[in-house]
């Protein structure tokens, strides 16, 4: 028996590839896993690759960039919070194992949806004003010089971030938290795309029509178009504004669609952490 103890104690070259597998299996069983691994790497390239390519064409937009990029990093986070406010809450409750619980109670999915994006805009508010503010005494920019548009561009790009914090919400619901990390690399995939550090037109042209497909493109090219030009570009304002309520209407009815499918499965009662 000792000697049974003493060789269960040794290391095994059996048990660690029985792990391996284990999770090499959890892995190929949860494409979301498997597309994390390529994402990071990939979007750097893409995304940084594209700016240097501008940058190399256009020294003389570089004295002037410390505003531009500033600007346009708090507007992305807008896009960003907006997206993983109602992800994160959402979440919450799955990883509580809450949802069953929630919906024996009067409330309805549209109501829950209402919740989660009055949380969405409370969460935006919550991180980016004490950045913004922040920004005046540290840099000596303000992004509110920006004035009126400011709010076209923070609005549109809110509620884009809400339409796919929605689609990623039905996503989760039909995978269960194997697709979990989506919440923080869904929005990354279209940074590459929105323009947000450089003008679409340094994409390549089969490349600008999927960026003027997107609310985020209009609305970081009108913020370029008020800090170089003075000009508010209405045109951007209104396709932005067209896109989105296309965007978050897919975005309700994915969620709806999703929700009731996981109730009929029972998937409400058994997806948790």
């Amino acid at each position: 028996m000792t000697e049974r103890i003493a060789a269960e104690a040794g290391f095994s070259p059996g048990r660690v590839w029985a792990m391996m597998l284990r999770y090499l299996y959890l892995l190929r069983s949860s494409w979301p896993r498997a597309f994390e691994l390529v994402y990071w790497p990939t979007i750097q390239m893409i995304l940084w690759g594209f700016m240097t390519q501008f940058l190399q064409t256009n020294s003389s937009w570089i004295a002037q960039a410390f505003g531009v990029l500033l600007a346009a990093v708090l507007l992305w986070d807008v896009l960003f919070r907006g997206q993983l406010g109602i992800s994160v809450s959402f979440l919450e409750e799955m990883w509580s194992r809450n949802l069953g619980s929630l919906f024996v109670t009067p409330l309805r999915p549209y109501e829950w949806i209402l919740s989660l994006l009055a949380m969405s805009f409370l969460r935006v508010m919550i991180g980016v004003v004490p950045a913004a503010l922040l920004a005046i005494p540290l840099y000596h920019y303000s992004i509110f010089t920006l004035g009126l548009p400011l709010l076209a561009f923070f609005v549109n790009l809110l509620v884009m971030g809400w339409a796919l914090g929605l689609m990623i919400c039905a996503l989760i619901l039909r995978h269960g938290l194997g697709a979990e990390s989506m919440a923080w690399l869904a929005i990354f995939v279209l940074a590459p795309v929105s323009g947000i550090y450089y003008p679409v037109s340094v994409l390549p042209s089969w490349l600008q029509w999927v960026a003027w497909a997107l609310p985020s493109a209009h609305s970081f090219e009108g913020m370029r178009g008020v800090m170089f030009d003075g000009v508010f570009h209405l045109g951007h304002f209104l396709a932005a504004a067209a896109l989105n309520v296309v965007y978050l209407g897919v975005g309700v009815l994915t969620f709806l669609y999703a929700f009731r499918v996981a109730r009929v499965r029972g998937a409400l009662l058994q997806t948790g952490e």
